[in-house]
């Protein structure tokens, strides 16, 4: 049971990272880069994403399944973290010319979630 706390503390703690859209919206309007069709693109899909990670079962899923799952669930909060991470860092270099914040710098290829399919 300890171990089951534990999983689910570290899991909650790493699903915590800034949508996409609230960091996009932070980002300054007056920036040459905010108009262009590659930035309205990048802040679509970072909605559309955001709109998709609402719509799956997250932790209830995992109350459901029961205790076994943590795991799983921390995985994928994990991976949505790292997509969250990717979303915004397109967006800061589509809509801003200022240079990439420190927590956004990072190679895509190698620290990039790998592309998963779930049913």
């Amino acid at each position: 049971m300890r171990i089951a706390a534990i999983v689910a503390l570290s899991a909650a703690v790493v699903g915590c990272a800034s949508s996409p859209v609230d960091y996009g919206a932070s980002l300054s309007q007056q920036d040459p880069k905010w108009a262009s069709p590659e930035c309205q693109q990048a802040r679509t899909a970072a909605s559309d994403y955001a709109v998709r990670e609402k719509e799956h079962p997250g932790w209830g899923f995992g109350v459901l399944v029961g205790p076994y799952s943590l795991g799983l669930v921390a995985a994928v909060k994990e991976h949505e973290r790292q997509q969250r991470k990717l979303f915004a860092r397109n967006v800061h270099l589509q809509c801003s010319s200022l240079p990439l914040p420190k927590a956004l710098d990072f190679d895509p290829q190698t620290d990039a979630p790998k592309k998963t399919h779930y049913p």
